[in-house]
This record gives C-alpha cells, sequence and structure tokens, in this order.
C-alpha cells in the first residue's frame, strides 16, 4: 500500500467521522428551540448526503444554471454536438427540465425524479461519464408556486454534482439569480461559462471580482455556442474557450474524478449546514448566557440571604460556644499558669455562686442560696438546649415562598426569552422545592452539629499551637516574677542590708489590684482572639451548610438545559472545525469552482431536499 493510498483512506475515515459525529449530534434530545432547528436542518442535509453516498461511482449530474436568454439550451446544444432543446434569447423557452444522457446510463439509480422531465438520449463522447440536465431558468417565476419553473428547479437541484452557471453581459449582475445561486451552490462544483461570445464584451475580470467574495474561481469561459454547435455538426471538435470547455468536462469530470467530486461536495453540504448551524446558534447564544447568569445571580442572592439569617441564629448562641471552646482551650493546654486562669474566668459564675455558701449563718440561708444556685444550673441547662434547638431550627429553615415565587417569575421570563422549553419551569414547581428542602433537613442538622465541634476542636489546637501558648504564659508570668521580685528584694536585700521598711499593705493591695487587670487584659485579649476566630469559622459554616443545600441550584433543570445547549454550541463549532480540516485535505479538479464557507460567514443559504 503506497502512500497516495494511505492519504486517500485517511480522508474517507475522516469523512465517515464527521458524518457519524453529525448523526450522532442530531439524535440528541434538546430543550433549547436553536439547537432542535439546527437538528432539524442537519437531519434532512444527511439525506442528501446519504443520496450522494449511494450514487458515489454513478455518472456525474451537471446542471445549467442561469438567468432568462442566457443560453443555457444553446450551450447544452453545443455540448452535445445537436439540438437537443430549443434555444431563445428573449423570453424563457426551457419550460420543462430536459435531461440528456447516454443511452447506456442508468438514471434510476441517480435517484433523479423522473415524473416531469424530459429524457433524451444521446450517443455523444461527453455523456459517456456525465449526464447533463437543462433546468428550468430561476428567474422565470416571481414565487414558487405548484409547477411554476422554480419549484422545478428546486426539485432537481439536491441531485445535481456541477453546475454550469451561465451568464452574460447584462445578466451577471442579477440579485435574483445571485439569490437562487446561493441556495443551488451548496454541496456542488460550480463551473463559470458566460455566453454570447459573438455579441458581447468579455467581462470576466470584473464577473470574478464580483464573485471572488461568496465563491472559489479558478476559471471563467468565454463561449460562443452558435458556432460550436456548428463546428460539431460539420465533425470538428470545438475551438477556442468551447474546445477547452469541452475538454475540461470530458477529462476532469470523467470517471477517475467522479468519486473525488462527489466527496467534495458531500463536505461541502455538511460544511455549509454546520456553518449555517454556528452562525444561528450564536445569534441566540447571548440570550442563551443570560439564563446562566440570571441562575447565578437568583441562587447567589438567595445564598446571600439564607447565610444572613443562618449566621445571625448560630452566632445567636455564641456565648455558649465560646464557653465550650475556652473549656476545650484549657483541656488541651493541661495544667500551666494561664490556663489555670483561664480555667477560673470559664467557671467564674460557678466559683462565685459556690463562694456565697461560706456567707449562710442558718440552715434557711443554706437552702436559700440552693435554690438560687440550682436556678442558675437549670438557667445554663436551658442555654444548652436552646443552642441545640438553633441547629435543628437552622436545618428546617426553609425557602421563602415569596422569595422562590419572585426568582420562578424572573427565571420564566429569562426562559421563554431565550427559546428554551417551557416544561422545564413546570416540571420545578414550589411543592417540589419544598419537598426536597424536607428531604435533606435531617442530615442537615446532624452535619450543623457535627462542623461546630469541628470548629471547636480545630480552634482549640489552632490556639494552643506552642508559641501563642507560649506568649501569654510568658505575659502572665512576667508580672508575677516582676511582683515576687519586688516583695524577695524588699524583704531579703533592702531590710536586711540597707534597714529599709518593709513594703506596706498599700503596695500588695496596689499589686493584687494591677494583678487583676493585668490578667483580665490577657483574657479579654485571648478570649477576644477565640471568639473572632469562631465568628469568622461560623460563617464559613454558614456558607458551606447554604452551598450544600442549594448545590443543585434552583431550578436545576434549567441549568442542565443551559449546560447542554453550550455543550451543543461547542459540538457544532467542533464539527465545523473537522469538515473544514477534511475539505482542505479534500483534492478536486483545479478547474471547478465552489462556494466559499467561512468559518461565521454571513447567512450562508443551505438547501437539502
Amino acid at each position: 500500500m503506497n502512500l497516495s493510498e494511505i492519504n486517500h483512506l485517511e480522508v474517507l475515515s475522516a469523512i465517515d467521522e464527521l458524518r457519524e459525529r453529525t448523526v450522532a449530534f442530531t439524535g440528541r434530545r434538546s430543550d433549547w428551540a436553536p439547537v432542535a432547528r439546527t437538528q432539524t436542518l442537519l437531519k434532512r442535509v444527511l439525506d442528501r448526503v446519504e443520496t450522494l453516498r449511494i450514487r458515489m461511482e454513478a455518472p456525474l449530474v451537471v446542471a445549467t444554471f442561469g438567468g432568462t436568454g442566457t443560453g443555457k439550451s444553446s450551450l447544452v446544444n453545443a455540448l452535445v454536438g445537436e439540438e437537443c432543446t430549443r434555444s431563445g434569447r428573449q423570453r424563457p423557452t426551457t419550460r420543462q427540465p430536459i435531461i440528456i444522457a447516454h443511452p447506456r446510463t442508468d438514471l434510476p439509480a441517480l435517484g433523479i425524479p423522473l415524473h416531469d422531465v424530459q429524457v433524451m438520449q444521446r450517443e455523444a463522447d461527453i455523456l459517456r461519464d456525465i449526464v447533463i440536465i437543462d433546468c428550468p431558468d430561476p428567474d422565470s417565476d416571481e414565487q414558487e408556486t405548484s409547477g411554476s419553473n422554480l419549484e422545478r428547479l428546486h426539485e432537481l437541484l439536491p441531485f445535481c454534482d456541477v453546475l454550469l452557471y451561465v451568464s452574460t453581459q447584462q445578466k451577471y449582475r442579477s440579485a435574483r439569480v445571485s439569490d437562487e445561486l446561493l441556495k443551488a451552490a451548496q454541496g456542488c462544483r460550480i463551473i463559470f461559462v458566460q455566453t454570447h461570445a459573438d455579441l458581447d464584451t468579455d467581462i470576466r475580470d470584473d464577473w470574478a471580482k464580483s464573485l471572488s467574495g461568496r465563491y472559489e474561481v479558478p476559471d471563467l469561459f468565454f463561449v460562443d455556442s452558435v458556432k460550436a454547435l456548428q463546428e460539431q455538426q460539420a465533425g470538428q471538435r470545438p475551438s477556442g474557450e468551447m474546445g477547452r470547455l469541452v475538454e475540461m468536462l470530458t477529462h476532469q469530470l470523467g470517471t477517475s474524478e467522479r468519486v473525488g467530486v462527489r466527496r467534495a461536495n458531500v463536505v461541502d453540504l455538511l460544511q455549509a449546514a454546520l456553518a449555517r448551524s454556528q452562525e444561528q446558534l450564536q445569534e441566540q447564544r447571548p440570550k442563551l448566557e443570560e439564563v446562566g447568569q440570571a441562575l447565578v445571580t437568583q441562587r447567589e442572592a438567595l445564598v446571600h440571604r439564607m447565610a444572613g439569617q443562618l449566621q445571625e441564629e448560630l452566632l445567636s448562641s455564641r456565648n455558649l460556644w465560646e464557653r465550650r471552646l475556652v473549656g476545650s482551650v484549657c483541656d488541651t493546654w493541661g495544667l500551666s499558669p494561664f490556663s489555670a486562669v483561664l480555667r477560673g474566668y470559664n467557671g467564674l459564675g460557678t466559683i462565685l455562686a459556690s463562694m456565697t455558701f461560706y456567707r449562710a449563718r442558718s440552715t434557711a440561708q443554706l437552702a436559700l442560696l440552693g435554690a438560687v444556685q440550682g436556678v442558675r444550673w437549670l438557667e445554663g441547662f436551658r442555654q444548652e438546649r436552646e443552642a441545640e434547638a438553633t441547629l435543628t431550627r437552622v436545618s428546617q429553615f426553609g425557602l421563602d415562598d415569596s422569595l422562590l415565587r419572585e426568582a420562578e417569575i424572573v427565571m420564566e421570563g429569562h426562559v421563554q426569552a431565550a427559546g428554551l422549553s417551557r416544561e422545564l419551569m413546570r416540571d420545578r414547581s414550589l411543592e417540589d422545592l419544598r419537598r426536597e428542602a424536607a428531604a435533606v433537613e435531617g442530615q442537615f442538622a446532624d452535619d450543623a452539629r457535627r462542623r461546630i465541634d469541628e470548629i471547636i476542636r480545630d480552634l482549640a489546637q489552632r490556639n494552643s499551637r506552642w508559641y501563642i501558648r507560649g506568649w501569654y504564659e510568658i505575659l502572665f508570668l512576667a508580672y508575677l516574677a516582676f511582683v515576687l521580685f519586688r516583695v524577695g528584694k524588699n524583704f531579703f536585700y533592702e531590710s536586711f542590708i540597707e534597714s529599709t521598711p518593709l513594703l506596706s499593705s498599700d503596695f500588695y493591695i496596689a499589686a493584687g489590684l494591677f494583678l487583676v487587670l493585668w490578667t483580665g487584659l490577657l483574657v479579654m485579649l485571648f478570649t477576644r482572639r477565640l471568639r473572632r476566630g469562631l465568628q469568622s469559622k461560623v460563617k464559613e459554616t454558614v456558607q458551606q451548610l447554604v452551598e450544600t443545600r442549594l448545590a443543585r441550584g434552583l431550578f436545576p433543570q434549567v441549568d442542565r438545559a443551559v449546560r447542554e445547549a453550550l455543550g451543543s454550541c461547542d459540538d457544532v463549532d467542533s464539527l465545523l472545525a473537522l469538515a473544514t480540516q477534511v475539505r482542505q485535505d479534500i483534492a478536486t479538479p483545479s478547474q471547478l469552482g465552489g462556494q466559499r464557507i467561512e468559518r461565521n460567514a454571513t447567512k450562508p443559504a443551505v438547501r437539502a431536499n
């Protein structure tokens, strides 16, 4: 197997891949109307592609195409070498399409509808590898009505492989014919021919410039059909441009080239359809992205509102969380001077209450103080229960119906404007949202309790690191060391050696007062540090809990539809890139032109039978 055969097989596999991926794309269900329209277009194009694949080895179908009086019929007669069709230069003479084929050509195998055409069989050499159709004029009827020339033309064009685009000095700028050519050129090679060389001026340069924006124009022919017919009837080969045209049709559309031409037509057809699909999707994509942004906006608004309310609920019990946190820090630190202070601070209420028992002077006073202390213990127990109830209340914190209804109305407007299915909103009712919320409440409460415990353990570990612990221990012990040093110096040195009086009670009162203040300051700084960490962690936890609660989004079916639609846009871009690459790899005869298909081109026309 040589290199050319390997390249040939690579091209075939790429075409098969393009077709299979396109078929797979059209088989997906989509809730976005532009994608559904694109899939319908591609399905119709794939039907035409399948027709081309079936008749890959059959003779090429060459159709004349041009405005009224451009000499299409005369050109057909000149190519065949005899009068096959009636010609005229002023008014349309081809009312019924005429197919001219070799007697050995199997016309039914080409799939051409033969019910309303005239078939002529001729032994001309040019007909051994091609079939010629003399088509009706595209500009002889204003509208495509039943039985009109335009209807007959549109019925035949999907079966044509090559268009002989015929024009004259007077007709080459016809807007009506140009618009019809845009529809007809998809999936066809084009040969550009200027007729009436015996009468008209050569306008090929200007014509090529006007065509260059939309078509690939490798060559143009300027022929005299009447002279060429006379030469053929005299047994001579056509001379001049007509001879060159006949040579090109005979050799470059022969048996060895027909498969390459049809493959190029298949890829061109898919490429044009994908380019048109890409343009339609890109036009509507901003509206689709607005739906996605609206989903994000509604979700963020709900998250912000829920987070604020949940945070307020949780922080209402922050005093309890702080006491538990201080107790956890003391347990982590173990026995140390500053941890003893923290334990005293944490149990200050209990210590003060216990000291009141020493003031009791009778059994009645002792009973009264016991009752007061019992009430305090009950109050602490009640606070513990309220904290647990807060977590349960948080878990049952549902979505406000008015807020949900407002979000639903906003999203319905965006969904309708973007062309998404309205069923996406009907399937997502408020009752569905409530049921889903109730299903996760128990797990949500357990998760909240677990996270609070994790916060306390984590903060206790963080604030028990050696550098934090050492800093507070040093600051606390520094003052005690200063006081003890001052008392020791006064007692052992100043009173014995310098005969200085011992420190008075004023010093000890002041030292005790400053010890209380210094200890209080350190405790305040440390508890403030714990409080800030606790509040920060509670905020993070609330955000995570709300995110978990709304992990699927407010309207998950709309979100899924938007993501799938955006994925479809990307798929079309990928398919168009593959079609463009495959088309670049397929070689066609150098003198055959075609429609120029650009990515994101301006409305390339696509016609599929």
